[in-house]
This record gives C-alpha cells, sequence and structure tokens, in this order.
C-alpha cells in the first residue's frame, strides 16, 4: 500500500460524493485507500460515504464527537500506507494537490509536507486571526510554516503514527512531528470556497490555540528538563517572598503598622497563585500524556465498514 489518505468528516453529507470521485481521479496510478472518519454526525454522512465506496473505501465510525484530534489519530491508526495524507471533508482542499505533496515528499526526502492556502478562499473574520496565530506559532516553536491550519498534510507513516495527537493538537502537527526529528517543509496548495455545509469553527478557537501553544513551547523547550523552567521560578519566588518577608518583619519591630499594605499583599498573593496555575496546567498534560502513552486510545470505534469493488 503506497498511499492512506485520512478524511475526518463531521456533517459533511452534501460533500462526500464529489469528493470520493475527485479522489478516484486524482489517485490514478497509486495503489491507495481512503479512510473516512465519522467523528459522530448527525446527518447522513456515513450512509453517503457507504453508498459511493469501492473496495478502497474504509469507514471508521465513531461512538459520538470526539474532535478532529481525535478523528484523525483513529484514521492514522488504522491507515496501512507507506505515505499519509490528511485531507477535509469540505472540498476546500483539494485532492488535486495530493500527488504534489507526495512528489515533494519523497524527491525532497522529507518528513512532512504540510500546505499552505495562499491565497485562501475564507472571509477575513477566519484569515485575519489564523495569519496572527501563524506568525505567533512560527515565533515562539521555530518551526517555519506558513500555514498550521491547513489540514492538507503529507507524512512519511513512522512519524505519522507516532504523534500522538489528543486534545485539540491536530493544529501543531509540525511542532509534534518536529519534537520527533522530523524534516519538515511546505508548499503551497490550492483553495476553494465551502459550497457545502457549514464551518465547524469560531473564534473562540484563537484561546484555544494560545493555550495549546503554551503546553507545546513546554514540551518543545523543557519537556526533558522540566526542572530548568521550574527550578529557577522557583527560587526567583522564594527569593522574593522571603525578601518581603524580612521587609515586613523589619517595618513591623520599628513599630509601624503594616495592616496598610494590602494591595502589596494581594499583587504577591495573584503572582504565586498565577504560576501556581500554569504549573497545574502543565502538570495535567503531562498525565495525559503518560495516561495516552500507556496505549489507551482518545476516541471509541462504534463500527468499521471496508468496501468491495460491488460496492
Amino acid at each position: 500500500m503506497q498511499l492512506s489518505v485520512v478524511i475526518p468528516v463531521l456533517n459533511e453529507a452534501e460533500n462526500v460524493r464529489e469528493l470520493a470521485g475527485r479522489l478516484r481521479t486524482a489517485l490514478q496510478g497509486f495503489t491507495y485507500e481512503v479512510i473516512w472518519v465519522d467523528d459522530g454526525s448527525t446527518d447522513a454522512t456515513a450512509s453517503e460515504v457507504r453508498k459511493h465506496s469501492d473496495a478502497r473505501t474504509k469507514l471508521i465510525c465513531l461512538a459520538r464527537n470526539f474532535g478532529q484530534t481525535a478523528a484523525m489519530a483513529a484514521g492514522i491508526d488504522a491507515s496501512e500506507g507507506d505515505y499519509i495524507v490528511t485531507l477535509d471533508g469540505d472540498q476546500q482542499n483539494n485532492p488535486e494537490d495530493i500527488p504534489r505533496l507526495l512528489q515533494k515528499l519523497q524527491e525532497g526526502e522529507w518528513d512532512v509536507v504540510a500546505g499552505f492556502r495562499k491565497d485562501r478562499k475564507d472571509s477575513w473574520v477566519r484569515t485575519f486571526p489564523s495569519r496572527l496565530a501563524n506568525r505567533l506559532i512560527r515565533n515562539i516553536s521555530g518551526v517555519i510554516v506558513r500555514d498550521y491550519g491547513c489540514s492538507l498534510k503529507a507524512f512519511r507513516k513512522d512519524y505519522a503514527k507516532n504523534l500522538e495527537l489528543h486534545g485539540e493538537l491536530h493544529r501543531f502537527i509540525p511542532i509534534l512531528a518536529a519534537l520527533r526529528g522530523a524534516r519538515i517543509t511546505d508548499m503551497e496548495v490550492s483553495h476553494s470556497p465551502r459550497r457545502f455545509g457549514r464551518s465547524k469553527y469560531g473564534l473562540g478557537r484563537t484561546f484555544n490555540v494560545l493555550s495549546d501553544l503554551f503546553l507545546l513551547y513546554f514540551l518543545q523547550k523543557y519537556f526533558r528538563k522540566p526542572i530548568h523552567l521550574f527550578g529557577p521560578l522557583g527560587m526567583i519566588t522564594l527569593m522574593a517572598g522571603s525578601i518581603i518577608s524580612l521587609y515586613l518583619l523589619g517595618v513591623k519591630l520599628s513599630g509601624e503598622e503594616i495592616g496598610g499594605r494590602p494591595l502589596l499583599i494581594l499583587g504577591i498573593s495573584l503572582v504565586l497563585a498565577g504560576i501556581q496555575f500554569l504549573t497545574f496546567g502543565v502538570l495535567a498534560e503531562l498525565l495525559m500524556r503518560v495516561y495516552y502513552s500507556s496505549g489507551r486510545k482518545t476516541y471509541t470505534v462504534k463500527n468499521v465498514f471496508v468496501g468491495s469493488s460491488n460496492s
């Protein structure tokens, strides 16, 4: 099997027939499989996939809506190809670009090739925050990918199957791959306006992106040496607390009242509380990584359908 195409879908029934046909045309000459992952759709998405399936089709129906990251992980886990391509099911990513991604992956000896939607067909409400987020992610992570939000990506199998996807980290796949030592590049791909259905994304995801970015920065810089982060923070906090305590003790011994300094005490408390919240958040994420690295999955499969030549 040369290629596995993984397509997470949620309520995309109107797009299935046309996308399936475009994939067959675009991938002529490849030995491939198309893995549709139905992430708890409430419309006829699963029925449409079965209706338009062939011997290269596999449909994984999740028990409920687990999110795009979990759906993508389920598809990658089930894939058998030497190369794995991820693709959105809304037809805004064009399957005709897949052969070009694979060619660059092979000829340049890259491990991951990410798509870059240079001429993006979305409203400014989506594109403007996306540009800001992409610049911030590049500056913080040091992984130079121009469009982290583009789902069209090609991987070598060994790297795709070791991404350890959970939470909402599908947006940061290039960074996760870089942590594994992958060689990463990107290339321009075409982009189309959405014709059927409606987008599942909103402005609220910006806050999730920032939280995930903090986590990935920690994993990138301090995952193997967390004491290099928490040690200095602890020492600085301890020294600051000691100095303030000695100062207040001196004020008290001099006979002055210290009850009139509530803002100082409040400020110190807030700083310490902020440090504690960040620490607890990172520790919780580390515990989640240990939990999932033990073999547990972030999703539950309801059933699996494999197409046939008679479908």
